[in-house]
């Protein structure tokens, strides 16, 4: 390649960097060679990157302030090409953002390097751009930029919990630092958290991809507690081109396309109950959807309920209950002992409940010793945790207050509608 054209290259690499499906179009010989019989993405795919160009064009980063990170989840069935459209997505910031700096990731090791990164070498190997770059796949995983491999660069990096700190910030303030999770529904939480705090400079981009085995987690919260910060998609494999419909059929006579592994596997749907959930997500959220009639329940005991935070960014807790009636948590940071109490205190002589249950388990004992003194004695009941349940089939009665609770949430229970309430729901295994 003659230099001049490699200066005319980098002209239109300039041209097209707010228009990644434009890009991608320029950047592969479609219908040529390998990519014989494909014109171009699927309709799912170019949707994809026309929303993603509308939002790069909005932001409209002049590579000094920085702009709100655009955040992408994508939840799906098999047999998407979502492996493909990872590689354009890295293959498009690549080209066209001088010294951005980026993080691939994937539920395991073996998926990340046989598959994720493999897909990436494969089309970047097809790119007008490919030999401006060059892979390690040795010791490391890794995509650099020739004559700027310290600064203008990928890293494959496994998401162990162990190795957070490499999702931290990626310092590109004056380019794109950018993430891209596969597999996400399996990828720990703390690494959400560490790459959470990476958005914060430079044109920040954050891709997330998986099929949605979890009905809980950080890639659950992406289309639930926190769908408005992400743009979301959720993709049939059935409206998919490439896809082996065949199969697909096959998976519906033999599991109902309302099953849960149909839900997962095509429609990219989240199940409704994980193998190890305590609460299924579908109960807590038709929960909050239920219209019960207060009059059957006037006449039944108010229950007031308080969790007592042990740590300094944990919340203390107070909930009302009267039958199925479950009242918004007031939920506080920071609070000792003393003034918890007296909340509590506060809410017996406003609301008048027939009992108490407060968890007894250290800082709760000084909440209860407190509400005793201050004439409460009657209604205040100690909830020992780590006790013995009634029931012997619990281990304890944490076990216990959850399993009756699952079952109560099916028919009798309607709750707000509050994210952080149904995220702890659904969160306990």
């Amino acid at each position: 390649m003659s230099n001049n054209f490699d200066k005319a290259l980098a002209r239109d690499m300039g041209k097209l960097a707010n228009d990644p499906l434009k890009w991608t179009m320029y950047a592969y010989e479609w219908n040529e060679g390998l990519l014989s019989g494909f014109d171009g993405p699927d309709t799912w795919q170019m949707e994809f990157l026309d929303e993603w160009g509308f939002e790069i064009r909005k932001n409209g980063f002049n590579g000094i302030k920085a702009v709100d990170a655009v955040q992408m989840a994508t939840s799906s069935g098999h047999g998407i090409g979502k492996s493909a459209l990872c590689a354009w997505i890295c293959d498009f910031i690549m080209s066209t953002r001088p010294y951005c700096n980026g993080v691939i990731t994937a539920n395991t090791h073996q998926q990340l390097k046989t598959k994720t990164w493999a897909e990436l070498i494969k089309w970047t190997n097809l790119c007008v751009t490919g030999h401006w770059f060059k892979f390690l796949t040795s010791s490391s995983l890794k995509m650099y930029h020739l004559d700027y491999p310290q600064n203008w660069k990928i890293d494959g990096v496994t998401c162990a919990k162990e190795n957070s700190e490499s999702f931290a910030g990626l310092h590109a303030a004056n380019s794109t630092p950018f993430y891209l999770f596969d597999e996400a529904s399996n990828i720990d939480k703390k690494i959400w958290e560490t790459a959470r705090g990476g958005l914060t400079d430079g044109e920040p981009f954050w891709f997330v991809f998986g099929n949605p085995t979890q009905p809980s987690g950080s890639f659950f919260e992406c289309f639930h507690r926190e769908r408005h910060r992400w743009i979301r998609r959720q993709i049939d494999s059935r409206s998919v081109k490439i896809t082996n419909k065949k199969i697909i059929k096959e998976w519906e006579e033999d599991w109902g396309e309302d099953s849960d592994f149909f839900r997962v596997r095509v429609r990219g749907v989240f199940p409704r109950s994980g193998s190890s959930q305590m609460v299924s997500a579908e109960h807590v959220h038709a929960a909050t959807r239920r219209d019960l009639q207060f009059d059957e329940f006037k006449t039944f005991p108010k229950l007031l309920g308080v969790d007592v935070a042990r740590f300094g960014e944990d919340e203390s807790v107070i909930t009302r209950r009267q039958g199925g009636f479950v009242s918004p948590q007031e939920a506080y940071r920071k609070l000792d002992t003393m003034e918890l109490a007296s909340r509590v205190s506060r809410h017996i002589q406003d609301w008048h409940p027939d009992a108490v249950f407060i968890d007894g388990v250290g800082l709760g004992a000084g909440v209860i010793d407190r509400l005793n003194s201050l004439g409460h004695k009657g209604i205040i009941i100690d909830v020992q945790a780590a006790g013995k349940a009634a029931d012997k089939k619990y281990s304890n009665k944490t076990t216990e207050c959850w399993g009756l609770m699952a079952e109560w949430m099916k028919t009798e229970a309607q709750l707000p509608d509050d994210p952080e309430l149904l995220s702890q729901l659904t969160g306990r295994q």
